[in-house]
């Protein structure tokens, strides 16, 4: 990936990027990946109605995931209300995600791998918002 070189050589970055918001951005974006892999792999396992909680969480995670790396990349202007709301959604859907995909994990190691996608997620979200200022 190549969003730290990117985000360091933006000129409002002025080489000096945010390291805790460029790992949510990275883990973001993993995540995403992951749960729309693992929602595809939830529909091809044959059992839809059993899965399909996890199925509607992993999209739900995918588009807050996408949608969180796309609005922290911008750096012209500034607009920390937003960006801090963003990944505090996708926080809230990788959780739901991570806690579903663990009930199936034993079963489908696809959905273990987008639990702990999704766990990181969490946690890379929250250490990007501790050091966002929002007044």
């Amino acid at each position: 990936m190549h969003v730290r070189q990117m985000i360091a050589t933006h000129p409002e970055v002025r080489g000096t990027p945010n390291p805790a918001l460029l790992q949510a951005i990275e883990a973001c974006y993993d995540c995403a990946q992951a749960c729309t892999s693992c929602a595809d792999a939830c529909v091809a396992d044959g059992d839809v109605e059993r899965l399909r909680q996890c199925i509607r969480l992993c999209l739900d995670g995918a588009d807050l995931c996408d949608a969180a790396g796309s609005i922290a990349s911008r750096r012209t202007g500034s607009n920390e209300v937003v960006i801090s709301q963003v990944l505090g959604a996708c926080r809230v859907a990788c959780r739901l995600c991570a806690e579903e995909c663990a009930r199936h994990a034993a079963t489908h190691e696809h959905c273990a791998v987008c639990a702990d996608a999704c766990l990181m997620c969490e946690l890379a979200c929250e250490r990007a918002l501790a050091t966002i200022a929002t007044h």
